[in-house]
């Protein structure tokens, strides 16, 4: 089976944030991600990966006013400034707690905006952030997001968005960050996809669909998917990003069944 991470943004919300990353080793994961570290100090964070022996795995680059109902502001031109400062404090965390991998979120493309400009801008926005990423040693991630259901404007829909952003950019460590759930509404087939854009995929997510629960509420044959990323060779983290339909312990079947 893959080697699976627990997203603390989704799991364990009955606890305290900073609880969670015990909940999470005593459950049997050993890498965590969540959407933000910025609310918290980086010595916090570092002494809770470390006293229950995790990897942090990845987390977001800032989003912009997330209360607000931005969702990224790497398309948004009049952003420019605030995104490049935004990689400079992404960059101080992943040094401090040893993260491999940002993910950008591209944003909502206001009605407003030229789709062109939107794109130019994302391009030269992901261009900037892998050439500093890159002499830290760290992968820049983009996410497909549905725009049907969770996120709609949200600029990068499909996986084929991502990857003409990433030819756009050229760069080696920019790369897809595949999230089952998003691309299973958007696209399905997911693991003929999986096994065309597999050189490309740098961090795998999950959940179900509908309702974006725990594996086996949903239509996915998720141990279908989990067997071909072992056939196909995948070997980085595939985290479990999903809103457990009750307590996160009772969601937790799939990952026993597995470990």
């Amino acid at each position: 089976m893959p080697v699976f991470a627990a997203n603390l943004s989704m799991l364990y919300t009955e606890a305290d944030f900073m609880d969670r990353f015990r909940l999470a080793r005593e459950a049997g994961f050993c890498g965590v991600e969540y959407l933000f570290p910025y609310d918290w100090p980086e010595e916090n964070l570092k002494r809770a990966l470390e006293e229950n022996g995790l990897t942090q795995v990845l987390f977001n680059l800032p989003p912009g006013n997330w209360s607000a109902g931005e969702r990224g502001i790497a398309c948004l031109p009049d952003r420019v400034q605030e995104f490049r400062a935004g990689v400079d404090q992404a960059i101080r965390y992943a040094r401090a707690l040893n993260c491999r991998q940002i993910n950008c979120l591209a944003g909502i493309r206001p009605d407003t905006l030229e789709e062109s400009l939107a794109w130019q801008t994302l391009v030269d926005n992901v261009n900037y952030a892998a050439g500093r990423l890159e002499d830290e040693g760290i992968t820049l991630c983009l996410e497909a997001i549905n725009s049907r259901v969770d996120i709609p404007g949200f600029f990068l829909d499909t996986s084929a968005r991502v990857m003409q952003v990433i030819e756009a950019v050229d760069a080696g460590n920019v790369k897809l960050q595949y999230d089952i759930y998003h691309m299973q509404i958007m696209e399905g087939d997911l693991i003929r996809t999986v096994e065309c854009l597999l050189p490309w995929i740098g961090h795998v997510q999950f959940a179900d669909n509908p309702g974006r629960h725990e594996p086996g509420t949903g239509e996915i044959n998720f141990w279908n998917v989990f067997a071909a990323l072992d056939r196909l060779g995948y070997g980085g983290w595939v985290s479990a990003e999903y809103r457990p339909s009750g307590a996160t312990v009772d969601s937790l079947g799939w990952f026993r069944l597995g470990a």
